[in-house]
């Protein structure tokens, strides 16, 4: 029996794998081979999708693509004589340097499962760390995600188990947990991809996080760009209830945890928790100010846990291997691993999960082998729209919390969206601005005038004919920005001035100002 793997990812697929597989089928049975076809998860390495593997007895995989509809006969054809001899054969897909370099955590099933296999999921150490949750006190299971040091994987890098912590303490007949699964920024697919190749992850993170704080029902907040992920998780939960792993009696325990799936309207500013909390009320998504927190008065005024993708399907390896294993990841505050996703003008593009501390030259240079145009690197834009752009000589400065905070920039959710020397950063920095005014929720005045004048200022700037001139708008786009990082209400405007100060600094030939050594 010949057993091939397809990846089901809706990247995968927007490249050909559904042709890829429907095609191996009709061809398998054109010349009467058996076949097992296996459609799983995606390994992330997007630049070669479809990717096409082989599995042989032992569960070793070879690799093969990237492949298109027309190739399926001549590899059906290697495959019986010598697989490693086909023009497009990567060998064992565990030694791709690209992939055998990295560290992963939450992606360890990649590629290998298939994404609604109960019996894939447990025999890669699914729900073990549910099990080992269950058979513990609540205060040590919030101990041991606040000992780790798993921060918020969503931009504000907050110690998470503080919230988890502060829920739990938190009285109240009814408690929630949030998944905000919003994936808005640009060059980010890593909420995507687990949700669509590892839904149980998922569950399992916000399972222990629902019996850990005392909740009895959770949300998932989909971004309705997303149907691939909203049908498998639907189909997920379905699963995990008819198991045992979700509803009111959880692996015969006699507690109560549910998930529901709910769907966003393609509002950027509902990625904002509190935003979230409105929309998943029925409300329009407007920014609720803080105090009181989520964690005190949130979904429905109770206490509410929020957390995105990445933050909740980190818990089940903490608990499953221990806190220490967790930490022993990462450098300084930034513990564990964080999955980076290449995009842009990049030549290989994909998902790098790898432990805090390696260095965005690494990243870019090293894994994504620079920019796909093959002119020089001008920057990288970390942390999706709201990011700063990074010019390569800081490209040396390791993806840390702190280290990029330091030079007024963020790692976000871990977006990294390469560009080319071509990039005009005065447009950049104006279509910072303009999607900030057009996304904008209206509630405070820096973030909802200070983006519609700043798109306005860039425009004079762009246009002014002298020096003095340009020199001037510059200094009000300045103070305009700092009005806006210091005075907005939530990270949508106070961001926003991060690509704009950024291009400022570091390219101000684009818009037409002096250069200094200081900006090279």
């Amino acid at each position: 029996m010949l057993r091939l793997c397809v990846p089901r990812d809706s990247v995968a697929r927007a490249v050909g794998a559904e042709q890829v597989a429907a095609a191996l089928a009709r061809e398998a049975e054109r010349r009467q081979l058996p076949l097992e076809l296996r459609r799983t998860s995606s390994r992330g390495l997007y630049w070669l999708e479809p990717l096409v593997e082989l599995e042989d007895a032992d569960g070793r995989r070879l690799g093969f693509g990237p492949l298109a509809e027309q190739d399926v006969p001549g590899l059906l054809d290697a495959l019986a004589a010598d697989p490693a001899g086909h023009p497009l054969a990567l060998g064992p897909v565990e030694d791709i340097p690209y992939l055998k370099s990295q560290q992963r955590l939450l992606f360890a099933r990649a590629g290998i499962t298939r994404p609604l296999s109960l019996e894939d999921y447990r025999a890669q150490g699914g729900f073990a760390g549910l099990e080992r949750a269950m058979a513990m006190d609540t205060a040590d299971v919030v101990a041991a995600v606040l000992d780790s040091g798993l921060r918020g994987r969503g931009g504000a890098a907050f110690p998470a188990g503080i919230k988890w912590r502060t829920v739990r303490e938190a009285p109240a007949t009814q408690k929630y947990v949030v998944c905000n699964a919003d994936e808005g920024d640009s060059g980010t697919f890593a909420d995507r991809m687990l949700m669509e190749g590892d839904p149980f992850l998922l569950v399992e993170g916000m399972a222990i996080a629902g019996l850990a704080v005392g909740a009895s029902l959770g949300y998932i907040y989909v971004r309705s760009e997303y149907p691939d992920a909203i049908a498998t998780l639907d189909q997920a939960l379905a699963i995990a209830r008819a198991a045992g792993y979700l509803g009111a009696d959880v692996l015969g325990s006699g507690r109560a945890f549910d998930l529901q799936v709910r769907v966003g309207a393609g509002a950027y500013i509902c990625g904002e928790e509190t935003a979230l909390l409105d929309s998943l009320e029925g409300k329009r998504g407007v920014v609720r100010a803080k105090p009181p927190l989520p964690a005190l008065q949130g979904l429905f005024g109770q206490p509410t846990l929020v957390h995105n993708v990445l933050t909740l399907a980190s818990v089940p390896v903490i608990l499953a291997r221990g806190a220490t294993f967790y930490r022993d990841f990462g450098m300084g505050r930034s513990l564990g691993t964080m999955p980076f996703q290449l995009a842009g003008n990049v030549r290989h593009g994909g998902l790098v999960e790898r432990a805090f501390g390696l260095t965005l030259r690494e990243l870019v240079e090293g894994y994504g082998g620079g920019t796909a145009s093959g002119r020089p690197l001008k920057a990288a834009q970390v942390g999706g729209p709201l990011g700063a752009w990074v010019p390569p000589a800081q490209f040396d400065t390791p993806l840390d919390y702190e280290a990029f905070a330091a030079m007024g920039a963020m790692l976000g959710h871990g977006g990294v969206v390469v560009a080319d020397d071509s990039l005009d950063m005065a447009r950049m920095a104006r279509f910072a601005l303009q999607f900030c005014a057009e996304e904008s929720c209206g509630k405070c005045t820096p973030c909802r005038l200070g983006s519609t004048r700043g798109v306005e200022v860039v425009d004079r700037l762009i246009a002014a004919t002298d020096v003095t001139a340009r020199e001037e708008q510059a200094r009000l786009l300045t103070d305009l920005c700092d009005t806006m990082q210091y005075g907005s209400l939530c990270a949508l405007g106070g961001m926003t001035s991060y690509p704009v100060t950024s291009a400022l600094k570091h390219f101000p030939a684009d818009f037409g100002l002096a250069t200094t050594e200081a900006d090279q």
